[in-house]
């Protein structure tokens, strides 16, 4: 084959190529269109009420009333168990994830079950979750607590819907993202820094402590970020463990129930008396929920950031 004939097929165009190229590009922009879409409506509808009252007001009068009608309570409450939720699951996602990778055998059956658990735990539905934090957190180990430190208190302490347990039951359902992200991290950190520490004389512990952590940090913070936000707009695994349809004051102890800015706003598009009437007031409460979300994890990424920008300085 001559060359004339080479550079003629390869200056062909490939039309399969960019027919490919260009659904690919138009389904991108086609999610970024909806997204757009959905934050629009949200804040078309929603932001005439988002004021200042709106944010630091309470339900003390109507939880209903478009003019009277806060959400703080549902914010406190949010934050606090989001908060709680994630130094429960970060510590522990991140000691099961050291072990599987520095540790465990991975050919070895103990390790093959430890994964295909956490597998399975990351498929089961969010409402599964909410029965078994009912089931275990509150009916076993907290009336189990009650029976033995408050057996002389007629009302239950622990063994009742709390912010804890509700925390507990979110770090339970989030604890495969946090073990998945941070394997990632830590499998992503080159093998001849581990070889070159141990030759120096440290011990597999000191490595890990010294060497390999302090590498794999931000990849660990992107874990906790993903964490963060399936957690903060998740309503079914609190609903039986710590979620109220109202109250008249703020959490104060780990055993309080609280208020909830997504459960809030399942309350007012099921049981408001006038749905019409508080749409706004929905809205807006969504509008509140979707900033909290972004706030909170604008904190993770920029904590992330720093932890990244040491590193480079280190080096």
């Amino acid at each position: 084959m001559s060359a004339a004939s080479l550079s003629f097929r390869r200056s062909r165009f490939d039309w399969a190529s960019f027919f490919f190229t260009g659904l690919t590009g138009a389904a991108t922009w086609l999610i970024l269109v909806i997204l757009l879409v959905i934050l629009g409506n949200i804040a078309l509808n929603g932001g005439a009420h988002f004021t200042w009252r709106f944010l630091t007001g309470g339900t003390e009068r109507d939880m209903f009333s478009v003019e009277n009608a806060g959400v703080l309570p549902m914010i406190v409450g949010t934050t606090a168990r989001v908060f709680l939720m994630t130094i429960f699951v970060v510590p522990v996602g991140v000691i099961t994830a050291i072990y599987l990778t520095e540790y465990a055998h991975h050919s070895s059956l103990f390790t093959r079950i430890i994964r295909g658990a956490v597998n399975n735990l990351a498929g089961v539905p969010s409402i599964v979750f909410g029965l078994f934090g009912l089931g275990f957190f509150i009916n076993y180990v907290g009336r189990n607590i009650d029976s033995v430190f408050y057996s002389h208190v007629a009302e239950p302490i622990w063994g009742k819907p709390a912010i804890l347990w509700a925390s507990l039951t979110l770090a339970v359902m989030t604890l495969p993202v946090v073990i998945v992200a941070t394997e990632e991290s830590l499998r992503a950190i080159p093998q001849g820094l581990r070889e070159a520490s141990l030759a120096l004389g440290a011990t597999k512990l000191e490595t890990i402590r010294k060497i390999v952590f302090p590498q794999a940090l931000p990849g660990i913070m992107t874990g906790a970020i993903l964490a963060i936000g399936r957690a903060a707009g998740e309503v079914a695994p609190i609903l039986f463990t710590g979620a109220a349809y109202y109250m008249a004051h703020m959490p104060k102890s780990p055993t309080d129930q609280f208020m909830d800015l997504g459960y809030h706003v399942f309350i007012l598009s099921t049981q408001s008396p006038n749905i019409d009437q508080t749409r706004p007031l929905l809205y807006a409460t969504v509008l509140t929920l979707l900033i909290l979300t972004f706030s909170l994890n604008v904190v993770a990424v920029i904590i992330r950031g720093r932890m990244r920008a040491k590193l480079r300085a280190l080096h």
